[in-house]
């Protein structure tokens, strides 16, 4: 059956859904985050849209979940800083945190910054978030839901992209644990971040969206490294 083209476009992250007592570091606020939203929204919507005059695959089913994550979480750290003059993104290959301070390091860019900054990831999961180090860091964290690439041989039907929730908070090393991992698996060894880690960042939360129910809720709070 031909999708219908209403699902390339990302539902809306309505300006009343936020958190107006959020408190998010170095001068960004919640306008900042929920404009970089509203850009990446339409930017997917765009490319979807395109790409089904074509009669090709959306976008986030043509790539890899964990791909498809890091591009969400690529394009805020760099549109935040679009919307907030207080913060760039971090130019270093790979540097953290991914957002600095503007004007602080020699030419926006700073291999290990520590807290000086705002790391920034994207979870299809609504806890057990992952990463590559037991850190002290300032976390925001964009969760979503969106098709897969498996979702058609699994029978599952296709949905519009959706931004959940957004939360972000300080955390310490005491708020991370390092994940097993199995004998067999390939996967880089990560770290997780704990319960007490959770409690900090949903006691600051930024964004939710008003269709976030229980049952949905329930479906996407654990994680299993397919972000």
């Amino acid at each position: 059956m031909p999708l219908d083209p209403a699902l390339c476009v990302p539902e809306e992250a309505l300006r009343k859904h936020f958190n107006d007592k959020a408190e998010i570091p170095f001068g960004v606020k919640v306008d900042h985050v929920h404009a970089a939203m509203k850009d990446f929204t339409d930017f997917l919507g765009f490319i979807d849209t395109q790409l089904h005059t074509k009669e090709m695959a959306r976008f986030e089913e043509m790539l890899m979940p964990a791909n498809f994550s890091s591009i969400v979480s690529e394009f805020m750290s760099a549109t935040i800083p679009k919307h907030c003059k207080t913060v760039v993104k971090n130019t270093y290959h790979n540097g953290h945190p991914d957002i600095l301070p503007a004007g602080k390091h020699k030419n926006n860019a700073a291999q290990h910054a520590g807290v000086d900054g705002i790391e920034v990831k994207a979870s299809r999961y609504l806890k057990a978030w992952q990463g590559h180090n037991v850190e002290d860091v300032w976390l925001m964290i964009f969760m979503f839901a969106s098709g897969r690439p498996s979702d058609a041989a699994k029978e599952i039907k296709p949905i519009r992209f959706k931004f959940l929730a957004v939360y972000g908070a300080m955390l310490t090393k005491a708020d991370w644990k390092f994940a097993g991992r199995n004998p067999e698996s390939r996967r880089t060894i990560t770290a997780s971040v704990t319960d007490t880690g959770y409690a900090k960042m949903i006691a600051n939360w930024i964004y939710k969206a008003p269709a976030l129910t229980p049952e949905a809720e329930a479906s996407l709070v654990f994680g299993n490294g397919d972000e």
